[in-house]
Parts: C-alpha cells; structure tokens; sequence
C-alpha cells in the first residue's frame, strides 16, 4: 500500500475551486429547469418606488408586445409570454448559440398594495415598464393591456 502526503494547500485550492463554481453558478443570467430538463430564461427585472408608484421594468429583447401578457393578482405582478425563434440557423462556422427561446415567467410580489384599476403597462425598446399606483388595501386580480 502506497502513502500519500496530504498537502493542505491543495486541499484549500480545491476548496476555493469549488466556491468559485458555486457562486458562477448563483450569479449566472436567470434561468430556471423545468420538469424535462431544459433551462427556461427568465427576463431581468428592476424594482423601484417612484412618485408615489411602484414601477417594474423588464428587460425582453427582442419581443413584440403582442407576445408578453401582464397580471396583477392580489400582490404579485407576473410577467409572462414566449420568446420564437424564427428560423435555426445553419452556416458554416456557426458555433454556438446563446441566446433563449421559449415560454418564461416572472412572477414579482409587490412590496405594498396597489391600485388594481390604474395599472399602466407600457412596451418600448424591449423594455416593459409596468407603473402600479399606491393604494391602502391589497388589489384583486386583474389582466394589464400592454400598450
């Protein structure tokens, strides 16, 4: 039998390796797996109180407003619709594909009540910003038109 000599040094290198991998993987763009497998994207988003407003903006390159749907349920906004690719591309010295396709959903809760009835969703530059007034008692369900 062969004696190894434990080496701490290599056993903190392995260590820091693993935590690097652990916190790529935390930080990596939103994705999340479905029952099959497959990842499916999730759009970023940013939160923020404005003018007496809570104001949502998603980010859905490449989206038509026709394909995202908005509602508002009790306190939480989701964000919704399908992202098609349009034709597979194949040509020589293509290499790797990045971008996403396929159905996502986000589902944000509101961090107070808003009123359900003013809800204003608007789509520009692949950019959905979605402006909730303030209201004092929670909202009930209601479908958003995107403009």
């Amino acid at each position: 039998m062969a004696l190894t000599r434990w080496s701490p040094f290599s056993e903190m290198s392995r260590l820091r390796d693993e935590m690097d991998r652990m916190m790529d993987r935390f930080f990596e763009l939103p994705e999340r797996r479905t029952e099959f497998g497959a990842t499916m994207w999730v759009p970023s988003i940013d939160v923020y109180d404005r003018d007496g407003n809570v104001v949502v903006e998603a980010e859905l390159p490449g989206m038509k407003r026709e394909e995202v749907e908005v509602t508002l349920e009790d306190s939480t906004l989701t964000i919704s619709g399908e992202m098609k690719r349009e034709a597979e591309k194949k040509e020589e010295g293509y290499y790797r594909s990045e971008r996403r396709y396929g159905r996502f959903m986000r589902s944000i809760p509101l961090p107070t009540p808003v009123k359900a009835n003013e809800v204003k969703a608007k789509f520009e530059d692949g950019v959905l910003k979605v402006t909730l007034p303030k209201a004092e008692e929670a909202a009930h369900g209601k479908r958003v038109p995107v403009e």
